[in-house]
């Protein structure tokens, strides 16, 4: 993967910025406070891959057959919360709890953060070398 500077660094940052920004308008600017909910969907969508990533490579020398079980299992969970993040302004738009404006700036602004997450992953992510 390509080395990551300074001006990676600085254009994640401004558009992560901007996706938070889209989904705390969506919020305030309708006096409507449930679309905060799509930030934490895409804040805990990268821990299950994380979290079955670290549990399917143990650091001893043994090789354990099932781990592809649970990198899958992982993955369909991140999954399942990337299209919980989309599905859910959709819904409460549906419902008329929210605005389709509003839906539509979440969406948006989460689905640029989750994209800014997964490439600060890509970018920052150490080679191992055995």
């Amino acid at each position: 993967m390509a080395q990551a500077g300074l001006k990676t660094i600085i254009a994640l940052s401004f558009v992560l910025a901007i996706g938070f920004l889209l989904v705390i308008l969506s919020s305030a600017l309708y006096q409507n406070y449930l679309p905060l909910l799509v930030v934490a969907t895409y804040v805990i969508a990268p821990l299950p891959n994380w979290i079955c990533a670290r549990c399917s490579n143990p650091d001893d020398f043994m090789d354990s057959g099932n781990s592809g079980a649970v990198v899958d299992f992982g993955r369909f969970l991140t999954g399942f919360l990337v299209v919980m993040g989309i599905a859910l302004p959709a819904l409460l738009a549906h419902c008329d709890l929210i605005r389709m404006s509003a839906m539509a700036m979440s969406i948006i602004g989460g689905l640029l953060i989750y994209g800014t997450i997964i490439s600060f992953t890509m970018f920052f992510q150490e080679e191992q070398d055995f």
